[in-house]
Formats: C-alpha cells, sequence, structure tokens
C-alpha cells in the first residue's frame, strides 16, 4: 500500500512537473513567433524561471580544447581535399598565420616528406602524415536551442551543441529561425566571433512572424531584425503579400532568405513562387512536389486529416511526392531549368526525416547511449506536445511509403545537382532522434546515397554552403587567402563517411580476428583556432554524465 501511495506521489510531482513545463514551452513559442515589437530573448528566460525548467545558458568560456589563433600555423604531409571538386593531392603542407591560409605548398610524394621550417616558438606544427585535410564543413540548417526540450525537462545547452558540432567538423552554422531568441543567438554569434568560445561560425536568420498587419509592418519588422543584427529571414508561412513585401526588403538590405513552405500555407505559394520572389533557398522538401502537381491543385489529403496531428502531418508527408510529376517529365524538367536559372538552393536535410523510414534505426543509433542529453532522449518519444516526436502508431506501411517518397526526392536531388543547381548539406537535429553533429554526419552519407560523388558531398558540405551564405571569398574551400576553416581526419573520408562520426567506424582487425574501432575526427580548425574533437567528445560525455547524475539525485 505505502509503495501504491508513493508512486500516486511521485506520479502526482510528475504531472505537475510536465504542466509547468508545458506552460514553459507555450511561453517560449509566443516569444519566439511574437511580432518584432517582442523581442524573444531575456524576456522569454525571466519567464520560466517560476516554471521548474532552469533558464537558457550561455556557453562558458572556451577551454584548453581550443589553442590559438597562432601567429603561424603549419600543417604538413597531409592529404588534401580542397572542397572545389578536385580530388585528393599530396601530401601538401599549409601555413597559417593567425586565420589566414598564406601558403599551400607540395610535400613531396612517395614517402618523401619535406619537413616544415620552424622559425621560433610562436609557430605550432601538426603533423598530418597518413591524414586527411578537408575545408570546414558548412552546416546550412541548424537550430543552436529549441524550446520544445523545455517539455522534457530542460532548455537546450549551447555549449553542448557548439562542442558536438565543432567535434564533427562543423566550423559554419545557418541557425534558421533564432528559435531560442534573437538576442540570445545573437550573442553566441558575437561570442563565437571574438573566439571567446568553443563553437562554429554563427549566421542567424531570424524567423518570420505570419500575423501582420500589412506589408508595410512586415518591411519595418525585417528593418528591425536587421538592426539588432540577423543576416536573414526564415519564412514558414504567411500571406503571400507580406512574404513578398518581406523578401523585398530584405534584398535591399543584402540579408539572405530561407523558406520551409508549411503545408499550412505551401497552396498559396509553393517553391517556384517563392523563387520567382528571389527566395535563396528552399529547407527540406515542402512546396517542391505541389510545384510539380499536373493533376490537382492541393494534396490529396485524407478527409480526417488533422495537421495538428503530427503522425497524420508526417505521415501524410511521405506520400506526397508520388503526387507529383515523373522523374524526366516536360514538367520535372522545366521546373529544374527555373529553378537553376533563379540560382536557386536546395538544402533537402534528408537526415531529419529518415526516422520516418526506419523509426527502429535512428532510435538505437549508436552515440545515444554517452551523446544524447536525457533531456533530449524524451524530447525524442512519442509526444503529442512535443513537435517531431510523432511516431504514435508508426506501421510497416509509414516506412514503405516514406521510402518511396525518399526515392523520387533523391532523384530530384540528384537531378538538379546534375544540371548545375547548388545542393547544400544541412541536418535540421534536435528532433525526431536526430543529434547535433552526428546527423550531419548522416547527411553526408544520405547525399551519397541520393547519387552524389563523395567528392560531390564535400562540395556540397563546404563550397556550396559558403556560396548559399554569400561567404565563399572567405571560406567553403582550402585556398590561400582564405579563412583557416579546416577538417583534419586520420583515414578517408571519401573512402567511407563513418570514419567522421564521433563514435568512428567498427569494422574487423583480420591480423587479430577483433573487431576495433577507429576513425574520428582528429582536429577542427576555425579562424585558426585548433579545436581537439577528441576533447570536445570527452566534454561532452562529461556534460551528459553530469545530466544524468543531477536527474538521478532530483528523483531521490
Amino acid at each position: 500500500m505505502q509503495q501504491e501511495l508513493k508512486w500516486a506521489d511521485d506520479a502526482a510531482r510528475n504531472t505537475s512537473r510536465y504542466l509547468l513545463q508545458a506552460a514553459a514551452l507555450c511561453l517560449l513559442v509566443i516569444c519566439a513567433n511574437a511580432s518584432w515589437a517582442v523581442e524573444p530573448g531575456e524576456e522569454t528566460i525571466t519567464m520560466v524561471l517560476a516554471t521548474g525548467v532552469a533558464p537558457a545558458k550561455i556557453a562558458p568560456p572556451r577551454g584548453d580544447e581550443a589553442q590559438g589563433p597562432f601567429e603561424t600555423l603549419i600543417i604538413q604531409n597531409g592529404f588534401l581535399v580542397d572542397g572545389a571538386g578536385a580530388p585528393p593531392r599530396g601530401p601538401v603542407t599549409i601555413e597559417i598565420r593567425n586565420d589566414r591560409i598564406v601558403d599551400i605548398r607540395g610535400a613531396g610524394t612517395d614517402g618523401l616528406h619535406a619537413q616544415a621550417q620552424v622559425p621560433d616558438e610562436a609557430t605550432r606544427v601538426i603533423d598530418a602524415t597518413g591524414k586527411y585535410i578537408l575545408p570546414g564543413f558548412i552546416d546550412a540548417h541548424v537550430h543552436l536551442g529549441t524550446p520544445t526540450h523545455a517539455a522534457a525537462g530542460s532548455l537546450t545547452d549551447p555549449e553542448y551543441v557548439s562542442k558536438l558540432w565543432l567535434a564533427h567538423g562543423i566550423t559554419t552554422v545557418r541557425d534558421v529561425g533564432a528559435m531560442m531568441g534573437l538576442n540570445w543567438t545573437l550573442e553566441h554569434k558575437s561570442l563565437s566571433e571574438a573566439g571567446k568560445i568553443s563553437a562554429p561560425r554563427m549566421v542567424v536568420h531570424a524567423r518570420f512572424p505570419s500575423q501582420l498587419s500589412s506589408a508595410n509592418d512586415a518591411r519595418d519588422w525585417v528593418r528591425a531584425v536587421n538592426k539588432k543584427g540577423a543576416d536573414g529571414l526564415k519564412f514558414l508561412g504567411a500571406s503571400p503579400e507580406l512574404i513578398e513585401a518581406a523578401m523585398e526588403e530584405a534584398k535591399k538590405l543584402d540579408m539572405r532568405t530561407a523558406y520551409h513552405h508549411a503545408q499550412l500555407s505551401v497552396v498559396r505559394m509553393n517553391v517556384l513562387d517563392s523563387a520567382r520572389l528571389g527566395l535563396d533557398s528552399m529547407e527540406h522538401w515542402y512546396g517542391l512536389p505541389e510545384a510539380m502537381f499536373e493533376d490537382r491543385r492541393i494534396q490529396d489529403y485524407p478527409y480526417d486529416y488533422n495537421y495538428s496531428d503530427e503522425q497524420d502531418r508526417f505521415g501524410q508527408a511521405g506520400r506526397l511526392w508520388l503526387q507529383a510529376a515523373e522523374r524526366g517529365s516536360p514538367t520535372w524538367n522545366a521546373t529544374i531549368e527555373e529553378l537553376l536559372s533563379l540560382d536557386f538552393t536546395l538544402d533537402p536535410t534528408f537526415t531529419i526525416y529518415e526516422a520516418s523510414r526506419d523509426v527502429m534505426r535512428a532510435r538505437n543509433a549508436d552515440w545515444h547511449a554517452q551523446y544524447t542529453m536525457p533531456y533530449i532522449m524524451r524530447a525524442f518519444e512519442p509526444d503529442p506536445a512535443i513537435h517531431g516526436s510523432f511516431f504514435f502508431d508508426w506501421t510497416t506501411a509509414d516506412e514503405i511509403a516514406w521510402k518511396r517518397n525518399f526515392r523520387r526526392w533523391m532523384q530530384f536531388v540528384n537531378d538538379y545537382k546534375n544540371a548545375g543547381g547548388r545542393v547544400t548539406a544541412g541536418s535540421d537535429a534536435g528532433f525526431i532522434y536526430k543529434l547535433y553533429g552526428f546527423a550531419y554526419i548522416r547527411e553526408l552519407e544520405l547525399l551519397q546515397e541520393a547519387g552524389f560523388h563523395p567528392l560531390e558531398v564535400l562540395q556540397s558540405a563546404t563550397l556550396s554552403g559558403a556560396e548559399l551564405l554569400g561567404m565563399d571569398d572567405d571560406i567553403g574551400t582550402v585556398e590561400m587567402g582564405k579563412k583557416a576553416d579546416l577538417v583534419i581526419v586520420d583515414e578517408n573520408p571519401l573512402a567511407n563517411f563513418k570514419v567522421l562520426y564521433g563514435t568512428g567506424h567498427r569494422k574487423l582487425n583480420r591480423e587479430t580476428g577483433a573487431m576495433e574501432v577507429t576513425g574520428g575526427i582528429r582536429y577542427t580548425i576555425k579562424d585558426g583556432i585548433v579545436f581537439d574533437a577528441k576533447a570536445l567528445l570527452a566534454d561532452v560525455r562529461e556534460l551528459v554524465e553530469a545530466q544524468k547524475q543531477r536527474e538521478a539525485a532530483a528523483l531521490q
């Protein structure tokens, strides 16, 4: 009887805690989506202090996982993959001064390596013999934090997220939406630019509010977020008049634009409609099949469909591509040709939808045990209150539909790339069993599955991302004069992208007969700052273990 009373008491406490957390989530979402007159950020954090959810953190100063920049940094004897599509060459030696590459020179062949001349103690030398040197990766679709994690017990820890990114070679991210507040996100951007925290370079897009009164209000909002420091805008939907006005203002201010064509607005504005207005990139794939409908205008929804029920939303989304024009049809080809003429970018984020075609694989990924925060793992589990946690009754038929959907979707992306179109690599991690950093490497694998040669995959991950951001003069390839953004990995990722995972790659040692784990990035370099990827991963493991211990202590 006493045990039953304890269970009932625990359940009551947990219910109260959940309700408080749900209230915090609602406040966060309201603030994040409010008009420009209400700034999400400090106010958002203040509102949740009484709810039992810890306030959003600011990432701490970098520690001994980072060194530099150096007066001179020399990376000698590595094999170079430059990001521009050229095959590997080497060995080469790269010389960096402060944050710029000043020289790339051959270091001999056939094992004859030229040793760097070290002029003084201010020079750091990294011996990259047998290793591969790549440009720093660009994740074109990220969220530094999400308020949906609050419903599972905590707001996202920016140190944790940033270190996972860097540990997987990501030196630049495009945060689309600033979901934890524009001020908060821009503060981390500033700290990263100054080299004060261990984090990638950040490009921040503010989320456009759908409920503005007029085109003038839309223009005012764009000017307001630009003044605060936003680099671009992200649209989820609004009236065509508001979006057109916002895009016009963004162009005047040299701001970039991204659009997730949500089903609630896609009938009024599909991908071709927004691309004609000057949109820079489409996110995911919504709006693209609708632009190629031939025998309908609206998706063939079941009559009892409810967009707010996310199993309905994602389940039916997995049946959308097969309602569009066939591959190679005049409509398919004309769509590619027009998007090419508009210099349009596809940012497919295959990885964030992968669980829909194999939820067991995503739920049991190798990295969850040591690298996934417990509150994030709870947020991944089916829950009607949390976005993307929709596997309430996910069937074999649902997965088969999504596999078919993927095939057609991948065909379009590959055809667009083959026609000369720009395709970037984005992860959208933090939802649907996808973890920061790890999800990005999985996106590289999925681009290869779509038909990309590994060199084309790396081009999407580097140069194409830089072009989308308008930063290709500084980043995206390994060239003299560019920023020192580099990835150094022990093994050849072109032969196997799995060697980029923080958990490495399992393979049989044929001499010993034992399975062993190889791979993992050795160093990530951003702005000439050398980050020890192994140390970053160790820090993340400690952060996760500390969170688990805090939660265990709270239950005692």
